[in-house]
């Protein structure tokens, strides 16, 4: 595949660009610009006050002010955003949080419809649930039992287990498109690969309107799962071009919040979409996969022209000849970026990963515990998640009402996810935040570990259930955790692909707790629950013991080294991304 820069650019003409830039702070520190002070920068607009001054220096100090350290953090020589790299780059605080909003409105809002798209074609099912989906499949419906509510409990245990199968076939073809899909997206690019993506999995979201049966069902599960694997990691490299760390974490709360605002849409359309049941002799979940697939088809058609390359090539027939950024604009995005993570500057956006670059990733032990606590964390509502429409049509709700009786737990939890994901922002607190999540759970699953909720008060079950999956959920924390503690561009890439792969693997596991010969209370399966919750609460608490120690071993090691010696390092040195003595961990 081309590449962007290195094809118009020499390398020799690149390496000097880059050295000019260097060389405008090498002469001495009188000549370079004031920087802004840290404590001025007003994260979140609460905080702008009376005593905010928006004509205050925003450029925060970094690597590239001293001009020995920048000269061993300078970016590639065929980066992308090369042009407009400058160290001596200066703007003001009003500046920068009016270019902040200009790009939450061009890139974020976008990428968050986006989002919204896929979930409507990955959660669907549990709408289509509730009309009779699996009987008009002839998908284990058979059985004679003694009671009715008997028959009703274990008619959806039968039912279950080819909806087990279906959600872990998905799974599984998700989990492993993850990584081939980063690295596709690495190679040609997340604004070509994203859209192509979103075209290609509509097709066959639509092409579920003419599911004949089990094997039909199961194909297209697994295409749905390879279609769409990659796209969450693919989006967040794509954002990480255009956000500092912080605001990357803040902005992926949002991220999720369209999700689960997806998830209450959806229940509202599943609520009209199902009424068409009759029209031309067909079901109402019919038409519910093709209009949801026609949906995304035409935000991937979109996507082709709303996604841009990087901050710095915005301009073409359908965005504009100049693009959405100004050259004064596209200066600070590029400076202040890689001012906050100069490893930005290592790959240019269309640099693909290598054999030896994936192996280096994949062995970078450091990022592990983060791809554990992705494995496990929310396994615990998932499994109560995927069962709920199906639980309440059970109970005895009608098809109608089941589908808004799920919508409540959504509300809950995009209230307490952006709560608690600007929480671990005010307070830095990564681990004690993301942990909250677990102890909410807690009481909940040992409530439907002791309570027998098949003979309780369907109303104080779909209360306590409702309260369990609306949980504070750590997720977006925990991706942009996983990006600061990366390092590199490509154990960037790796990383959050192995990360989410985690997360659906995890899906997997939950998919198959609640099993038939345990139904209909899951006593054992809801005990597996609490057992995974107290797991995860020690999960945490050593991912955090870890992270201090190996950065204390670190702040040992590079406060005993003398100006000169950590200068030598730095010239010198091969270690890479984490491995780096002047690297510190997030937690």
């Amino acid at each position: 595949m081309p590449t962007v820069i290195s094809e118009a650019l020499s390398k020799k003409t690149a390496e000097s660009t880059v050295s000019a830039v260097l060389n405008r702070s090498d002469s001495s520190d009188a000549d370079i610009p004031p920087l802004g002070k840290p404590q001025n920068e007003r994260r979140f607009w609460f905080q702008r006050t009376k005593n905010f001054d928006p004509d205050a220096i925003a450029t925060l100090p970094s690597v590239f002010d001293d001009a020995d350290t920048a000269k061993e953090y300078q970016p590639r020589a065929d980066w992308e955003n090369l042009h407009r790299f400058d160290p001596n780059a200066r703007w003001t605080w009003g500046e920068e949080y009016r270019l902040i909003r200009k790009i939450d409105l061009r890139i974020m809002v976008f990428a968050c419809l986006m989002f919204m798209a896929l979930e409507l074609d990955r959660s669907n099912l549990q709408q289509a649930l509730t009309d009779n989906f699996l009987k008009d499949l002839h998908m284990n419906t058979n059985g004679i039992y003694t009671s009715v509510l008997d028959a009703c409990w274990r008619n959806c245990a039968y039912q279950c287990l080819d909806y087990n199968l279906g959600n872990t076939v998905f799974k599984l073809s998700f989990l492993c498109a993850e990584l081939p899909s980063q690295l596709v997206s690495k190679w040609v690019g997340p604004d070509r690969w994203i859209p192509t993506q979103m075209v290609l999995w509509s097709a066959v979201a639509m092409g579920q309107y003419g599911l004949q049966g089990k094997t039909t069902f199961l194909v297209c599960r697994a295409l749905l799962g390879i279609l769409q694997g990659g796209f969450i990691p693919d989006v967040i490299l794509y954002l990480s071009y255009f956000y500092k760390h912080h605001e990357l974490s803040l902005r992926l709360g949002f991220f999720w919040t369209a999700m689960n605002i997806a998830d209450i849409i959806a229940g509202f359309l599943a609520f009209g979409l199902l009424h068409l049941r009759g029209v031309h002799g067909q079901s109402g979940w019919r038409w519910l996969f093709l209009i949801e697939g026609l949906i995304t088809m035409l935000f991937g058609l979109a996507a082709y022209m709303l996604m841009p390359p990087g901050p710095c090539q915005t301009a073409n027939w359908s965005r504009g000849k100049t693009g959405w950024f100004s050259p004064r604009e596209e200066t600070i995005i590029v400076n202040r970026v890689i001012r906050d993570d100069p490893s930005k500057g290592t790959m240019h956006n269309r640099q693909p990963i290598t054999p030896k670059l994936l192996w280096k990733s994949l062995c970078d032990f450091d990022l592990w515990p983060l791809y554990i606590i992705g494995l496990t964390f929310e396994t615990p509502m998932t499994t109560p998640k995927q069962y709920l429409t199906l639980t309440l049509r059970n109970m005895g709700f009608n098809t109608f009402v089941s589908n808004l009786l799920a919508i409540p737990n959504t509300v809950i939890s995009i209230i307490l996810m952006l709560t608690i994901t600007y929480l671990a922002e005010v307070t830095g607190q990564l681990t004690w935040v993301s942990i909250l999540g677990q102890l909410w759970t807690l009481p909940f699953v040992v409530y439907l570990y002791v309570v027998d909720t098949t003979s309780a008060n369907k109303w104080v079950v779909w209360t306590i259930v409702t309260l369990l999956l609306g949980f504070p959920n750590a997720h977006a924390i925990q991706v942009g955790w996983n990006s600061r503690n990366s390092n590199t561009v490509r154990s960037r890439t790796v990383s959050a692909a192995m990360y989410n792969m985690c997360v659906q693997a995890s899906g997997i596991i939950a998919s198959n707790i609640y099993r038939a010969d345990d139904a209909p209370r899951y006593r054992r399966g809801n005990g597996v629950l609490v057992a995974l919750v107290v797991t995860n609460i020690f999960i945490y608490v050593l991912t955090k013991a870890y992270y201090v120690w190996r950065n204390a071993s670190r702040d040992k090691k590079w406060n005993a080294m003398s100006h000169q010696e950590k200068m030598h390092y730095l010239a010198t040195t091969k270690e890479e991304g984490t491995r780096r003595l002047d690297f510190r961990f997030a937690h």
